[in-house]
């Protein structure tokens, strides 16, 4: 018997991600993470900052972070249009770190009229999620 299985597209604006065939999917909607399976029914959402898990035909399993974008689930097929995406092991920490403390020290000063509070508090999460996936 064939083995039940999706097919992966993930595309950010930058670069492919990923494209192939996995056993299932779990993504970041607005309004909480969800699983698709084989034969999941249609469906289109938006999502947020967090982590894409893939889990492929082998039972090994992947972590994207993502700093949102869109999803399509139609017959099998899964397209995931990403703002941003990289796997955790493409993650510079480095690079999220200081994006971190860049965040931080510019909420510490809100009092400074020229900062941009929801900006800086995307950026703090987008750095703390790709932190926390490259652990």
């Amino acid at each position: 018997m064939k083995e039940k299985l999706l097919h992966i597209e993930i595309v950010s604006p930058s670069k492919p991600i990923f494209n192939g065939e996995v056993k299932s999917i779990t993504l970041p909607g607005t309004e909480g993470n969800f699983q698709v399976l084989y034969n999941h029914a249609p469906i289109l959402s938006s999502l947020t900052i967090g982590i894409i898990k893939i889990e492929d035909v082998n039972g090994n399993k992947r972590n994207i972070s993502t700093s949102g974008g869109s999803v399509e689930v139609k017959n099998n097929s899964v397209v995931v249009l990403a703002n941003s995406a990289e796997f955790e092991d493409e993650i510079d920490t480095n690079r999220a770190q200081k994006a971190k403390e860049r965040a931080e020290k510019r909420l510490n000063n809100k009092s400074s009229v020229d900062i941009d509070v929801t900006r800086a508090e995307l950026a703090l999460a987008r750095a703390l999620n790709r932190l926390k996936i490259s652990k």
